[in-house]
């Protein structure tokens, strides 16, 4: 990214290159790089060790209980998706506090382990990179279908937690 802005000269001309290239999706792309450094951020310890990932987490794991550790362990990879947007990769942030915590409230491994990949997968309504392919052939930006997705974020929210509220 630094390379191309600088070889543009200036942010102006470097988002225009980028906007003829991939149309309405630009703004998107462009912001990789900064969720990159956001992650950073959020995973980056300090000299005891904790991290704003790790305090967020905790936070609902301190809050739970066994039967409502699941709802709570899918809410904290939620938040914490919507400022670090992995893909998938978030159970290596929060893996290492929510398994230990789930197994000490005697919540199967199983179990944690998809109320986070439920939770990651979630709040990727509100941020449709999986719609990014679409969006770009189509020559629509994000806010396009945003509506839509703000109401399938509410209503698989719903469901979700519905389920793993019943199942555990």
């Amino acid at each position: 990214m630094f390379i191309g802005l600088l070889s543009h000269g200036t942010l102006e001309r470097y988002y225009r290159a980028v906007h003829s290239g991939i149309g309405g999706i630009t703004g998107i792309v462009l912001l990789f790089p900064f969720y990159g450094g956001i992650m950073g951020i959020m995973t980056g310890e300090n000299a005891d060790g904790i991290s704003i990932s790790t305090q967020v987490t905790e936070f609902f794991v301190n809050s739970a209980s066994a039967d409502s550790f699941p709802i709570f362990a899918f809410l904290s990879a939620g938040l914490v998706n919507v400022f670090v947007p992995s893909g998938g990769g978030q159970f290596a942030v929060q893996g290492p506090v929510m398994i230990p915590a789930g197994i000490e409230l005697g919540v199967s491994p199983a179990i944690t382990a998809m109320a986070i990949a439920w939770g990651d997968a979630w709040t990727n309504m509100i941020q449709p990179f999986w719609a990014l392919p679409l969006l770009g052939i189509a020559g629509l930006d994000a806010r396009a279908i945003m509506g839509y997705c703000l109401i399938v974020l509410a209503v698989s929210g719903a469901i979700i937690m519905s389920v793993f509220w019943l199942l555990v």
